[in-house]
């Protein structure tokens, strides 16, 4: 069985991958269509925007999709910038350009008031079958970048139980507490018991 996750982005694609890839299904990428450009999000909650996305690739591939999007909402910030997580900085803007004005508008706020949430909403799309999942992890908007791994605000945001930030963590480890972490876990358990009816009622 094939399915579409509904991303251009390889550093998305190699978490999802890992975290999903004990369904033994075929699991492809938005760079396996080239077809497919960018799609555009404007729906106005995390939910809305990945149904966007999945919904989509499903009705131009006619595979199942899987698809995610995911928020920062910094409470100085009065929950921003949530569905505009990713671009921050603009259009077109790189993780650095988003990093970077996040530590800027952040740089007069005190280290007790620094507190965010990431969130990600996944759904999965086939003909007959709408799957959803949500994953949260509260952590800390740090002062400055530390780490190398991951990608996006990894490097600021900082996860006090770990005494971490997300890019000074290994990838299964991010996996196992991150927001993306716990919508993969969530939503992988409820697919698989999906993937099994399936397969009997097919058998």
């Amino acid at each position: 069985m094939k399915i579409v996750i509904a991303t251009h982005n390889k550093d998305k694609f190699k978490e999802l991958y890992r975290g999903l890839s004990s369904l033994n299904v075929n699991l492809l990428s938005l760079n396996d269509f080239p077809q497919i450009g960018e799609i555009v999000e404007d729906g106005k909650t995390l939910l809305e925007n990945a149904l966007i996305k999945a919904r989509e690739v499903y009705r131009i591939t006619g595979l199942p999709a899987i698809s995610d999007d995911t928020g920062l909402e910094v409470d100085a910030l009065n929950g921003k910038p949530g569905v505009f997580t990713a671009r921050f900085a603009g259009e077109n803007c790189s993780y650095d350009d988003n990093v970077n004005k996040m530590l800027d508008v952040m740089k007069n706020i005190p280290l007790e008031k620094r507190q965010a949430q990431f969130k990600t909403v996944m759904c999965y799309i086939s003909e007959k079958t709408e799957l959803t999942s949500e994953g949260v992890v509260e952590g800390i908007i740090s002062n400055e970048k530390k780490g190398l791994q991951g990608f996006g605000y990894d490097p600021i945001f900082y996860v006090p139980e770990e005494g971490k930030t997300f890019a000074e963590m290994s990838i299964e480890r991010k996996n196992i507490i991150s927001h993306r972490g716990k919508a993969i876990q969530a939503l992988r358990s409820s697919l698989s018991s999906h993937l099994i009816t399936l397969s009997k009622e097919n058998a």
